[in-house]
């Protein structure tokens, strides 16, 4: 294909390709010139032009193919526009004379046709410099058309088009020709060419003037007559010109229209919207229609011209524009509904007729009132319906009050208003539904009055008024659920009132049922009482029928309707009432079949309709019961469910009987008592009905087959039963589109009836299957047929063998017994029940085993795979392949494949060769490959098929069944891909435009072979190359598609390429596809668009977003995008299609790939995207400046009134976003919060004033979220403030965010105070509104958390500012204190527990956090360096905040425990439900637990944390919060805490209230820390454990778990499981200290213990004491009875987590082998320091055995971590956790327990063990090096000081001990050397000899050889310096300690080296800053030395005269100085000894 890139074509290399090759060269060669065109210079061009057109005009002449000779046709007019125009003559007439050319061979048609579209392309390109010459063309093109056939006709009306475009105004001479040809055209019998002339006269209207004046009237008439037979296309094309043309009617300024044309009139209004409704109810009546008519003797209008009329208004309407509607709406309203009133009966004549007419009216208010008005355009619009409404109304009372019964039933007025009320309903439903909670302000107005005129209509005598207006209160309940309670007591209380109206029984009951069916849409709920009314009301309303004949029928119906209604409510509601239900369920059947016998002889025709009526309902009640309270299925109940089940099959075998005894009147109730019957069926599983089912399935047999069935409603039977792809290549109406509503009536055909709701009243409570529109059950004939069908499948598939056999025989003959219409519709239902049958045993994995079964399915399926109905034959082709699938038989297969063979290759119809192609499809689909020559053989065929082009059908069916063979091929395929691949682009360039369903299937064949191909697609080899290389020219191909359905195709193909070889998809050109069809008509293309996007954007967001605003800025005419990607990007442009867009899978794929931008590109493009959010949340409700910018505005000249609207804002920049919906604006309100969170995981300068300014400063376009902080606050005061509820919860969301977010960022400006300060009254105002009263509690719930995030965020300081929230909070708790009662009654009890709990909860978080700052405080208070400033300046003192809560927290404690109390019984296991209080908690109902229990589990954790904070505040010593300490004795529990008691309330001890709260709160930790759910939040867990470290704060507890031990152990091995299965530090942090504290309890309780003994055995012998502590008298350990040993685990479990190096197993050796020692995190430091502190605890918990037992282990444990992190850090620290194990050793060391008789000499032997294992750690061999020797050192010190002699003055331990200090005396590191002078300082100093002394002897001498060798050299710096100072202070303590005799000589020894260092005065001046140090430093220890020891120092200075000189000169140069320096010297030497204790406290 690269030979093909160049600018002329490649002659040569073109010339070797073989035919197919050929066409994809110049398709290729062609698609390069295009591109190369406009980038190459003009003059390159020009240079090659002759050789270039003389190429392109011989391409004229070689046949090209429809795409081609597009391309063609673009380059020659681009050449010209770039080049030279010379010879652009020559070309045009080139070209005319081809198409004069009287050659019509069909192989000559494409040049004729090239030539056509050549032409218009250079007309369109180059315009008026043709001027001259178009006249002879179009002369010529018209003339050609004459003899065309459709493909050219369709070729010449795109081609005049395109040169009434280049031309405008200059083509006005040949505007009438084109007309009238174009108006044939209009009307052609090929739908392609009605499309192309729709498109030529669109372009005509804008010059042609006469379109839309004089010749309007016939343009309407002549559309009409497009309408009839039209296909949807031609729908669209056509209405999108009547639209236009009537629009442009009204609007349009005559230029010039004064002086010249005096006759052209202006169109008014009334007149356009006549001529609209004319067509709505007559249709095309023209001469020809009107015979028709006559014959046939029927008048009505045909359904495809309403439909089509009915787009042209939505087209008409649009182009007008919102702020036209909305000035105009009440004038187009009364027009709307007046098309279906009773002035016209034809719209009506009919119930099907007057469902259809009705749809359509619904559907144009629905499409122009709910797009194109914002939404206070809408409240006006839903006043107006509403008026109308009443209007109607009033009509009908005046009749129904008319005195004159005659007249009054008699009257037509009743029939002539009902349409019109129902339209107007169900549009005001629709619009309140949508509006949201944004409608409160409409049901507020009392003068518009909606709720009591839609109420007054509930009485109406129709039935559908009544309905319509129960679905609009439904509707209204939905969107305002504030309402919904009101709504159902108003209705109950009207049906109680009126019980005796059978229109009241029936309106009010339809009313009651729509308002429970909108409960499942409102999370609030209703009152649980509401169950219980309407539960008694029904039954009154069922007792009652049989009082009163005339209301029997009505009552009995209303009373089953609310039952069934009241059953969607969920178990909860229903569980009360189920035993009554089935008690009625039971009493409404005979109880045996000989009742039923009497039953039938008894009564009469009209008994006989109530009865039926009765039992229908209780079997739809039931039905009801089965589908939404699936837990209460029980067996018990399903016991008392089935009885009446047999007698309800009996009544079905005798309904034909009963029905020719009492004739017609019950026809209707017996079809609709089949039918609930059959529902019911089939929610049962079979096995509940086995013993009836013979007798249901003759009876399904005999409904299929009945003789009185008319239609065939093939349509809504059969695409359940096909495969979903498969109705793809049926017709387009099964596709979904915008216009399904409407369209769906053409699918059904002209008998049927669409879906309406009168035609079953108990869907009213049912929820809509497509999304939120009003329910639409079929008529009851078609919905039984439906049913039937379903049921069959069951039943067939469990009845015997023997059975299924008979019946399905019954059903092959039946079909051979009828003919006609009759033996069609016999077949539909005969195939639909076998392929439901089919369906089911392949679905439940059945088979389908004998012979004698499968041949008369394999007839029936046969048999309609070659019938005449298209649907029919793609069912019967799913069942062909289901058959196989059932059988399951290689054998059988194969034959059934064979079967579809021969046929194919026999058979020249297209009945059979489709029917057959698409069976083989199947068989593979559902089989996969079959076997290789099969596949062979099949490709083999529809590569045939799908080239035959005589028949577009069969070539369709063919390509699909390809399709799905390369689907499920998979690899096998890969030998076809090449061939099958140049079939697809043979087929894509030669197959006509106009067939488009065969492009569809090209398209589909083509996504299979690239999915199959896959990653293969990536490589480079030729082959490879060559079949990527003709997927993306098949792709381009299919873009450049006329045809929307075959563009989508090309898009997801391009999205499998894409997804497959991404570098080799032209990412630009996809874009730029993708964004030209953003907003297209065609559903399917968004989808494909948005699918497409939703990919790319995972990939290369930035990418994408840059290639569309490119192309929005590059593209020369305006996108056609409503969205404007040039302002506001392709981000904003996805957000304005989310605005307008109603398909709910489309909008989930826009919000998806926002998501997806916003996730890659938000941080980078912050300020974009918060403008973005901004401008949607900010979006302005002024609906006065809404303009609908049009095309017509260009043309100036006066300007009418209603144009002046138009233009009211063309001065400034229009909003990018106008009037956005409140879902969109709720969107918005999301992306902010998401845009926060990308931020925190970006550049930590996003939440830094200080260095976001700086970054700033140095790079003006880095953006970072905190110098956005107002617009955040801005956004979320917006959204928090609105009208919608929604909004509001995601603008307080929005809010806590950023509160959290941003609460702790210093404001820099003003050091001490936070960024967020400055935002309090926003924050203020923000919240207010959510505390009024008529808020709903969900509002309310998430104010107060934002409430308390605000006060414990600490940003604001001042106690008044914080009043003002804290005041918000006081409100609310002031509010709930009443408890559950008092709470609003106009929800579900859960909800007013949800607003209780989160008070609750927002209270507790500002408890914990005024405790904690306290607490803080305290402790900074402690350490000296807190100055008192911080305090002072009048900002709020950490306990200010505590004092805010003090005054509430006899209150607050009170409901806390009381919550706890509730969460403690609502968590208990089922098996105790019989236990808990009959009324519910405190703040829960008992029938609404199960609800209440999520709000619980959400708020309980803070709850706990503040009870135990509090109980602990008050040491539990308070009783009662109320009284203070006085009267100890009142019980203060919640009521709900004595009801267990029998005998009144007891009055409980304190002790007792204690302990019922400790264990408590013990009991709620211990339940929730066990059984760790895996969504339990780490917000639970902590807060959990905090609670249980605040209650072991204090004694009382404390004694409490440490008397309990079983206590204890559980809560040990309850903390182990958190710590096993919450990795999170903090937690196990937290989890340690509360074991840490148990320790402490267990020790307390030991000490306790003996202490008591002693005192009680005081006078005794000691011996006998018992023993105490774990261990007892043996020292053994009970694992799971022992405290001390599940700490063990506990603290092992963490040590090894962080160091597995402890590990014995993991090491192989039990000392463990020397690894590398580690440095560990800050958190794994913290836990393994926590641990050892706990172990070192443990010994203290024994009696001395015990201790014996675990010493070994703590032992091993604590030298452990010293051996394993013993890191050489600078500086010679230690690290933390070497330092806490060396504080670990030296709490083991000193324990008691060492010292103890008992233990003493075991404790001994131990102690020495583990010092020799510290002394290995040196090894000889030098493998340790990197330990630290400091460390090690200190450890050794640590024994030798701690522990008592005999451990450490043994020889041997001795001996090396020695060695080691000495060894490390001679290390080189200087801080080595002070450390170890450190330690030696404290062991020289131990008081017993015994210890110090033979280190004394050993390390003396060696230590004054280092000092003499500094002496010598003297230091150079400060290390050295420190080096002998500490040598010094050793040498002076040994004198300290030395005896007498020997002191003389060490003071001799000392005293040179200090004299050595003194400096006389000249020396001094010069010394450097360290000698100066040590002259000073020697100087003061001489002061001290001489006076303490004279004697020895007069006598070593006497003896020495240099030494005696020396000083003398020193002190006399240093007099001065030293006797103002005397007092600080005293001082420093405090100083020294100071740190030196402190350095032992430290460490030892």
């Amino acid at each position: 294909m690269e030979l093909a890139h160049s600018l002329l074509l490649n002659e040569e290399a073109y010339n070797q390709l073989g035919e197919v090759q050929k066409a994809e060269f110049i398709f290729d060669w062609l698609r390069y010139l295009e591109k190369l065109l406009v980038a190459t210079s003009r003059s390159d061009v020009r240079e090659k032009q002759k050789t270039l057109v003389e190429q392109l005009l011989s391409l004229l002449n070689s046949s090209p193919g429809p795409p081609t000779r597009k391309l063609l046709a673009k380059n020659l007019a681009l050449l010209y526009s770039i080049g030279d125009t010379f010879s652009v003559y020559e070309t045009i007439d080139k070209c005319n004379d081809l198409i004069r050319s009287k050659d019509d061979s069909p192989s000559y048609l494409p040049t004729k046709l090239a030539a056509v579209v050549c032409l218009g392309s250079l007309y369109k390109k180059l315009g008026r410099i043709l001027g001259n010459t178009f006249t002879d063309t179009v002369g010529n093109i018209l003339k050609a058309m004459k003899s065309a056939e459709s493909q050219g006709r369709y070729e010449i009306m795109l081609s005049l088009q395109n040169i009434l475009n280049g031309l405008g105004a200059a083509a006005a001479p040949c505007h009438r020709d084109v007309y009238k040809a174009a108006r044939s055209c209009l009307t052609d019998r090929s739908m392609a060419v009605r499309c192309a002339a729709a498109k030529c006269l669109l372009e005509l209207q804008n010059e042609a003037i006469f379109m839309w004046s004089t010749d309007l009237d016939s343009v309407a008439t002549l559309c009409f007559k497009s309408f009839e037979g039209s296909n949807y296309d031609v729908r669209i094309s056509v209405s999108k010109l009547l639209g236009t043309v009537l629009a442009k009617a009204i609007i349009s300024k005559h230029p010039g229209a004064a002086a010249s044309r005096q006759s052209i009139r202006r169109v008014s209004l009334e007149e356009v919207l006549e001529l609209l409704g004319t067509g709505f109810l007559r249709g095309s009546s023209g001469f020809l229609r009107a015979s028709g008519d006559m014959l046939k003797g029927t008048s009505s209008v045909s359904r495809d011209v309403r439909v089509g009329v009915t787009q042209a208004y939505v087209v008409f309407i649009s182009t007008l524009g919102g702020a036209w509607l909305e000035k105009n709406f009440a004038a187009f309203l009364s027009h709307i509904l007046s098309l279906v009133s009773q002035s016209h009966p034809k719209a009506t004549q009919t119930q099907i007729d007057a469902v259809c007419s009705r749809r359509c009216v619904s559907f144009i208010l629905r499409v122009t009132v709910g797009g194109l008005l914002g939404e206070k355009a809408q409240i006006a619009a839903a006043k107006d319906i509403c008026q109308a409404i009443w209007k109607l109304k009033k009509v009908m009372d005046a009749v129904m009050s008319d005195g004159n019964l005659e007249t009054r039933l008699g009257s037509a007025d009743v029939a002539a208003s009902q349409h019109m009320l129902v339209c107007a309903l169900q549009e005001l439903g629709n619009l309140i539904h949508s509006l949201g909670t944004t409608a409160a302000p409409l049901l507020q107005d009392s003068s518009a009055g909606i709720l009591d005129n839609v109420i007054s209509v509930a009485v109406h005598p129709s039935i559908s008024v009544r309905l319509a207006a129960a679905w609009c209160l439904h509707c209204i309940a939905v969107a305002l659920p504030s309402y919904l309670t009101p709504l159902l007591d108003r209705c109950l209380e009207r049906l109680t009132v009126l019980k005796s109206s059978p229109e009241a029984v029936t309106g009010f009951s339809f009313a009651v049922a729509a308002l429970l069916g909108a409960v499942k849409h409102c999370p609030l709920g209703i009152p649980h009482g509401k169950g219980k009314i309407i539960m008694a009301l029904a039954e009154d309303l069922l007792c009652s029928a049989a009082q009163n004949s005339r209301l029997s029928a009505q009552r009995t119906q209303a009373g089953w309707l609310l039952i069934a209604a009241l059953m969607t409510l969920g178990p909860a509601f229903v569980s009360h009432h189920l035993a009554r239900v089935l008690l009625l369920w039971r009493c409404v059947f005979p109880v045996s079949p000989k009742d039923l016998e009497t039953e039938k002889s008894r009564g009469d025709s009209f008994t006989w309709q109530v009865t039926l009526e009765g039992r229908a309902g209780a079997l739809c009640a039931i039905k009801s019961f089965v589908a939404h309270c699936g837990d209460l299925l029980t067996e018990e109940v399903m016991q008392h469910l089935l009885p009446p089940l047999p007698c309800a099959v009996d009544l079905l075998t005798q309904l034909s009987s009963i029905l020719k005894t009492y004739g017609s009147p019950l026809k209707t109730p017996s079809v609709v008592y089949r039918q609930r019957l059959y529902e019911l069926l089939i929610l049962l599983s079979p096995e509940t009905y086995e013993g009836n089912l013979s007798a249901i399935l003759r009876e399904l047999a005999a409904d299929l087959t009945a003789p009185d069935v008319q239609v065939a409603a093939s349509s809504f039977l059969l695409p359940p039963l096909c495969h979903q792809d498969d109705l793809l290549i049926l017709s387009p109406l099964l596709q979904e589109t915008d216009h399904r509503f409407i369209e769906e009536q053409l699918l059904l055909g002209s008998g049927i009836a669409c879906g309406s709701l009168e035609y079953d009243p108990y869907s009213i409570y049912e929820k809509d299957v497509e999304g939120d529109s009003v329910p639409k059950p079929l008529p009851p004939m078609l919905s039984v047929t439906s049913s039937a069908v379903k049921l069959f499948g069951v039943v067939c598939a469990h009845v015997g063998e023997a059975q299924r056999l008979l019946v399905l025989e019954q059903l092959l003959d039946s079909i051979k017994h009828t003919k006609g219409a009759r033996q069609q519709v016999v077949q539909l239902h005969v195939v639909s029940s076998v392929s439901s049958f089919l369906k089911y045993v392949a679905g439940s994995k059945g088979h389908l085993s004998p012979e004698e079964v499968r041949r008369p399915v394999l007839a029936l399926v046969m048999g309609a795979l070659e019938s005449p109905g298209p649907l029919l034959r793609c069912a019967a082709a799913e069942a062909w392949a289901r058959l196989a699938q059932v059988v399951d038989d290689g054998a059988f297969t194969a034959a059934l494949a064979q079967v579809s063979f021969d046929k194919l290759k026999s058979a020249r119809d297209a009945v059979t060769r489709t029917g057959h192609s698409l069976a083989l499809g199947s068989l593979h689909r559902y089989l996969g490959g079959i076997s290789s020559q099969h596949l062979n053989s099949c490709v083999g065929i529809l590569y045939t098929l799908s080239q035959d082009s005589t028949s577009p059908d069969v070539q369709t069916w063919a390509l699909h069944s390809l399709s799905l063979i390369i689907d499920s091929a998979g690899p096998l395929y890969y030998i076809h891909a090449e061939p099958t691949l140049s079939l697809i682009m043979m087929l894509l360039l030669n197959v006509p435009p106009t067939h488009a369903e065969v492009h569809q299937s090209l398209g589909r064949c083509l996504n299979a072979l690239i999915t199959t191909l896959g990653p293969e697609l990536q490589g480079n080899s030729t082959s490879v190359s060559t079949l990527r290389s003709s997927c993306l020219l098949g792709c381009a191909v299919m873009q450049d598609n006329p045809d929307c359905l075959v563009q989508a195709q090309a898009i997801s193909c391009l999205q499998q390429l894409h997804m497959f070889a991404p570098r080799h998809v032209n990412l630009s050109s996809l874009v730029s596809c993708l964004c030209v069809n953003l907003c297209s008509p065609y559903l399917l293309l968004r989808r494909a668009v948005l699918a497409c996007l939703r990919q790319l954007v995972q990939r290369e967001a930035a990418e994408v977003s840059e290639h569309a605003v490119m192309l929005a800025k590059n593209s020369r005419e305006e996108l056609t995008l409503d969205a404007n990607i040039r302002e506001v990007g392709l981000e904003g442009a996805l957000l304005t299609l989310l605005d307008k867009e109603t398909d709910q899978k489309l909008c989930h794929d826009i919000k998806e790939t926002l998501n997806h931008m916003l996730t890659s590109m938000a941080v980078d493009k912050l300020s974009f995207w918060l403008k973005l959010c901004k401008d949607v949340l900010a979006a302005s409700a002024d609906f006065a400046t809404v303009t609908c910018v049009d095309t017509m505005q260009e043309e100036e000249g006066d300007k009418g009134d209603d144009a002046s609207v138009l233009t009211s804002r063309n001065d400034g920049r229009p909003h990018p976003f106008t009037n956005p919906r409140w879902a969109t604006r709720v969107f918005a309100a999301e992306c902010v919060c998401r845009i926060i969170n990308q931020c925190e995981n970006a550049h930590s300068a996003h939440f830094d004033v200080a260095l976001a300014q700086e970054m700033k400063k140095k790079d003006s376009r880095s953006d970072f979220l905190v110098l956005h902080l107002a617009d955040l606050i801005r956004m979320a005061f917006m959204a928090a403030t609105d009208h919608s509820d929604q909004l509001r919860l995601s603008g307080l969301e929005t809010l806590l965010v950023v509160i959290r977010r941003f609460a702790t960022i210093p404001e820099p400006e003003f050091p001490g105070h936070v960024i967020l300060e400055q935002y309090q009254a926003n924050v203020g105002a923000a919240l207010r509104p959510a505390f009024t009263s008529e808020t709903p509690p969900d509002v309310t719930a998430k104010a107060c958390q934002v409430c308390s995030a605000w006060i414990a965020s600490g940003v604001v300081s001042d106690l008044n500012d914080i009043r003002r929230v804290h005041q918000l909070l006081i409100a609310s708790l002031t509010k709930i204190q009443v408890g559950k009662e008092a709470l609003s009654h106009l929800y579900n009890e859960s909800a007013s527990t949800m607003e209780i709990l989160a008070v609750l909860k927002a209270w507790a978080e500002v408890y914990i956090i005024a405790v904690e700052r306290q607490k803080n405080h305290r402790q900074s208070l402690k350490t000296p360096a807190c100055s008192e400033e911080s305090i002072g300046n009048g900002s709020i003192s950490p306990d200010g905040l505590l004092e805010l809560v003090h005054a509430d927290l006899g209150t607050l404690s009170r409901l806390w425990l009381a919550a706890l109390q509730d969460f403690a019984l609502l968590t208990l296991p089922s098996e105790f439900a019989s236990q808990l209080p009959v009324e519910g908690g405190a703040f829960y109902t008992a029938e609404t637990s199960e609800n209440a229990k999520l709000h619980y589990y959400n708020s309980w954790a803070l709850i706990l944390h503040a009870t135990a904070l509090w109980l602990t505040s008050t040491g539990f010593v308070v009783a009662d919060p109320d009284e203070g300490a006085p009267n100890l004795s009142r019980p203060v529990t919640p009521t709900s805490m004595c009801q267990g008691s029998s005998s009144g309330p007891t009055v409980k001890s304190p002790e007792d209230v204690y302990t019922e709260r400790f264990h408590l709160i013990l009991g709620i930790s211990v339940k929730f820390l066990c059984s760790l759910r895996s969504d339990a939040t780490m917000e639970s867990i902590t807060a959990c454990l905090h609670a249980l470290q605040a209650l072991l704060d204090v004694p009382w507890p404390r004694s409490k778990i440490g008397s309990d031990q079983d206590l204890g152990i559980e809560l040990l091995n309850v903390l182990h499981r958190v710590i096993l299965t919450r990795e999170s530090p903090s937690i196990q942090l937290a989890s340690l200290e509360v074991v840490r504290q148990i320790i402490c309890a267990a020790q307390e309780h030991v000490k306790e213990k003996r202490r008591s003994a002693e005192v009680d055995d005081g006078a005794a012998e000691k011996e006998t004491l018992p023993e105490f502590g774990e261990g007892k008298d043996t020292g053994g350990l009970v694992p799971g009875k022992s405290l001390v040993f599940a700490t063990l685990e506990l603290c092992v479990c963490i040590l090894v987590r962080q160091l597995p190096g402890l590990n014995p197993k993991l090491t192989g050796s039990p000392g463990g082998k020397a690894t590398k020692p580690q440095m560990l995190s800050e958190d794994g430091s913290r836990l393994v320091s926590a641990a050892l502190v706990i172990l070192s605890e443990l010994p203290a918990v024994c009696s001395p055995e015990g201790s014996i037992s675990i010493l070994p282990t703590i032992l091993y444990l604590t030298t452990g971590v010293l051996r394993e992190t013993a890191v050489k850090l600078p500086g010679g620290q230690l690290s933390s956790t070497a330092a806490a194990s060396l504080q670990a050793l030296k709490g083991i060391l000193s324990s008691p327990m060492a010292r103890a008789e008992k233990s003493h000499t075991a404790w001994t032997g131990l102690l020495r063990s583990a010092l020799t294992t510290i002394l290995d750690c040196w090894d000889p061999d030098g493998t340790h090096q990197e330990l630290d020797e400091v460390s090690l050192l200190t450890a050794i010190t640590v024994f030798i000081l701690s522990t008592s002699p005999e451990v450490t003055t043994i020889p041997c331990l001795q001996k090396r001990c020695i060695e080691k200090f000495k060894a490390t005396l001679e290390i080189k590191d200087p801080m080595v050397q002070i450390k170890t002078y450190q330690l030696l300082l404290s062991i020289f100093q131990y008081p017993n000899p015994a210890v110090s002394y033979p280190y004394i002897y050993s390390l003396v001498s060696s230590i004054m050889q280092k000092l003499q060798e500094i002496d010598r050299r003297k230091p150079e710096d400060t290390t050295e310096l420190q080096i002998f100072q500490e040598g010094i202070k050793v040498l002076e303590a040994l004198v300290a300690v030395a005896e007498e005799q020997h002191r003389s000589q060490l003071v001799a020894c000392l005293l040179p080296i200090l004299i050595s260092f003194v400096l006389d005065e000249n020396a001094l001046g010069s010394a450097t800053s360290v000698m100066r140090k040590l002259h000073d430093f020697a100087l003061q220890n001489l002061m001290q030395i001489g006076p303490q020891y004279s004697s020895v120092f007069k006598s070593v200075v006497a003896s020495s005269p240099a030494l005696k000189a020396r000083l003398e000169a020193a002190i006399k140069g240093n007099q001065e100085t030293v006797k103002v320096k005397t007092p600080t010297s005293k001082h420093t030497k405090n100083s020294g000894k100071s740190s030196s204790i402190q350095l032992k406290t430290n460490f030892l």
